[in-house]
């Protein structure tokens, strides 16, 4: 550098590179100093004073700085836990608003604003320079025209994966890109994708995260990637062009992943991790944000402000009432849909972003500001709605914008495939949309995210071959992960030899994934569960990255995938079973059938004493395929097959009437999870035999009175959409 440093401007935060040099921007109101660090190839420090404060953020423009730089600031202030300032210039900083790193933590270079082995009280006087070191970028990027996907929300499949978890194993994908972004890109890594025939790839935190101590001690590493160290920078380690000495390639590599991605037609959300930090409780490392201005970015204890309010059981909360910590939220998520084109967010443990002092407040000023923005307001909004602290839990209370990972779908369908009695209710709301959930706020039933298995828990194949957790690889002595996991294991504990067994657990993963898919509301698959993938029974594999946690490529369950593909495509071809509205209960017009009827297997309709019967192991679902009262882009109405849903959880087989609804008279069976290859043609009024366990999907094939023999319609009789609880 040989020219003088000047004033610069407080807006952009963070580096922003022009022709002529840099301009950095850092928030901080607590602090009484500041120094931009400048690093060379050789790790030589070069410190300039930040003298220009303007509104709590400290400037300075840099001539000759350009993209590809390395740089930190050391930040001076009070170091006074008690008051909940932890200043400390000793240790070099990562700028919140870094766009990308020149690698990962190093702990052996240092990370603590106060000496390890003594109470934090004690204030550190080596120099710490284990903190990532960000890297001015240039944003430039060939898109070729991308163009985001717009999947409407009621068509969407949403499938739940890890980029490394992904393509690790994969025999074609290059093994260089194994487990990075261009891994995911790779054309067999698209066309599994695209002929899966899901609509968006919901991808685990992608954020730049920390690697724990504790879990590097034990040989294991924080896979998940739940503990955020940068809103803005990608994960390195996911990262092809940094494993081959690339760092500021990462960006452009992310970015050519996701315009491949949209080729095919998919989406990608990202599961985001707002509410905490990396940075710990009292005793964590300070990395960036401790260091910067710790009480503006994290929700301290009044009484001592030493201490943190953890609401996400990491050790910290971030603030966001402050105005700063909002902006940073809302920047991060404006650049990801800007520049990096993402489709739409999974908010991890979102009921800690709601939080007004200690209460959960749908007012709160997160959802004011996200839904007043009108770039982030256009994308899809998914919470995760609970997190750890008193009333937490929060299914069916967020705002109209947001869809939510509906728990209670998935606890009320494990429940009934395990045999559990007196659910035919509450199975009722979750098969048409949990309107019980999420009508009366005006929403639609896409705000449910169904689901039967996600990343936290089994797989779908564990689900039915475990009824404990086997967490032992994880080094806590199985204390760790969820106790109740709503799971049966058919019999045995784990593998077994006995064909009856494993005959039964595939048609178990067969019928849940039936379930989810043909459910209305927004289906979101655990990736690898379509396949067959296990992790031996351990429901908490944070920290295993191996073959634990990786899709097991040579060992494809060849029929479920299929099967899965063929549910999809079903799903996709008739609308009846992705609604965009609520079913109303009505006369059909033109027709003696409502828009839904609910059977029992000898074909009459269910009555409330059957709802509230603990023996109602059995449902039959019929949906009018003129009854969606929906229009498309074009203003023609909707129509579809009529489609009839028998599902039974009962251990014996039922023999099961089809109706004459709808004026059917020969229903065509579509899908048997008992017997992937089974082909029916029915009268209605006959029987057909629906096996212990198992769904059937039928369509009507042909459309006329049936003879005069059979059971005379169903009267239309007053209903609402998913049967009422009675008690």
């Amino acid at each position: 550098m040989t020219t003088r440093p000047r004033p610069g401007v407080p807006s952009p935060l963070g580096a922003t590179p022009d022709s002529e040099g840099t301009n950095f921007a850092l928030y901080s109101e607590n602090a009484s100093g500041v120094e931009l660090c400048l690093y060379d190839d050789q790790g030589l420090e070069t410190r300039i004073p930040v003298t220009e404060q303007t509104a709590f953020v400290w400037h300075v423009y840099v001539p000759e700085v350009q993209p590809g730089q390395r740089y930190g600031y050391r930040v001076s202030g009070e170091y006074e836990p008690d008051q909940g300032l932890r200043f400390n210039p000793n240790v070099v900083l990562l700028d919140p608003y870094a766009k990308a790193v020149d690698g990962t933590e190093q702990f052996g270079k240092g990370v603590f604003a106060y000496v390890p082995g003594s109470d934090d009280h004690t204030m550190q006087t080596g120099d710490q320079r284990g903190a990532p070191k960000g890297l001015v970028t240039d944003p430039g990027f060939d898109w070729q025209g991308d163009s985001p996907p717009r999947v409407p929300f009621h068509q969407s499949v949403i499938y739940e994966a890890h980029v490394r978890g992904l393509t690790m194993t994969h025999p074609d994908v290059p093994e260089e890109l194994r487990g990075t972004y261009a891994g995911v890109a790779n054309p067999p890594t698209l066309k599994y994708l695209k002929e899966l025939g899901i609509t968006a790839i919901e991808l685990m935190p992608v954020h730049l995260h920390l690697d724990d101590p504790f879990l590097l001690g034990k040989g294991l590493d924080n896979y998940w990637g739940y503990s955020t160290l940068s809103f803005f920078a990608p994960e390195v380690r996911y990262s092809a062009a940094a494993r081959q000495g690339n760092p500021q390639g990462v960006i452009a590599e992310f970015k050519g992943m996701v315009k491949a991605l949209h080729r095919e037609g998919i989406e990608v959300i990202l599961d985001v991790v707002y509410n905490h930090t990396a940075e710990g409780n009292h005793m964590g490392p300070t990395l960036s944000f401790k260091g910067i201005d710790n009480p503006t970015y994290y929700r301290l204890v009044n009484e001592n402000a030493r201490h943190y309010f953890d609401y996400t059981g990491t050790g910290n909360s971030l603030n966001v009432r402050h105005p700063q910590t909002l902006q940073l939220i809302m920047d991060s998520l404006r650049y990801w849909i800007t520049e990096m084109h993402i489709d739409g967010f999974r908010f991890d443990l979102a009921s800690t972003l709601a939080r007004g002092l200690h209460e959960v407040d749908q007012l709160s000023s997160f959802f004011t500001i996200i839904h007043q923005d009108p770039v982030i307001s256009s994308v899809k909004l998914i919470a995760e709605p609970w997190d750890v602290g008193e009333g937490g839990y929060q299914v069916g209370n967020f705002p109209v914008q947001w869809a939510e990972w509906n728990g209670i779908y998935r606890d009320d369908m494990r429940a009934f495939w395990q045999g559990e009695g007196g659910l035919a209710s509450e199975i009722g709301y979750r098969l048409t949309g949990s309107s019980d959930l999420y009508q009366s706020d005006g929403r639609k039933p896409s705000a449910s995210i169904n689901f039967m298995t996600a990343h936290d828990g089994f797989t779908l194949r564990d689900t039915v071959s475990f009824n404990d957790k086997h967490n032992d690889a994880n080094g806590e002595g199985n204390n760790d992960g969820h106790n109740d996991n709503k799971s049966w294991n058919c019999g045995v504990e784990g593998p077994t030899d006995d064909a009856e067994i494993n005959a039964l657990r595939s048609r178990q993963q067969r019928n849940m994934l039936a379930t989810l898919v043909l459910s209305q509301g927004t289906p979101m698959i655990l990736g690898g569960d379509e396949i067959g993938r296990s992790q031996a029974g351990n429901n908490n594999a944070y920290c295993q990255d191996n073959a634990i946690s990786w899709y097991d490529w040579a060992n494809v369950d060849e029929g479920l995938l299929a099967f899965t593909q063929k549910l999809l495509r079903l799903r996709r071809e008739h609308p009846a079973l992705h609604r965009r509205k609520f079913f109303s209960g009505r006369t059909i017009r033109g027709e003696n059938v409502r828009d839904i009827v609910w059977l029992r297997f000898d074909g009459k309709e269910l009555t409330d004493s059957d709802w509230q019967s603990n023996e109602t192991q059995s449902l039959g679902v019929f949906l009018d395929g003129n009854g969606l009262n929906d229009v498309d882009p074009m203003g023609n109405p909707v129509r579809d097959d009529h489609l009839l849903l028998l599902l039974s959880s009962s251990y014996v087989d039922l023999p099961f009437t089809l109706p004459a609804l709808g004026e059917c008279g020969e229903w065509e069976l579509l899908l048997d999870t008992f017997d992937d290859s089974a082909q029916e043609h029915i009268l209605a009024g006959e029987q057909t035999t629906l096996h212990a366990r198992s769904v059937k999907l039928y369509r009507c094939a042909r459309a006329e009175v049936r003879p005069e023999s059979a059971e005379p319609q169903l009267q239309a009789t007053p209903a609402g959409p998913a049967p009422s609880k009675q008690v």
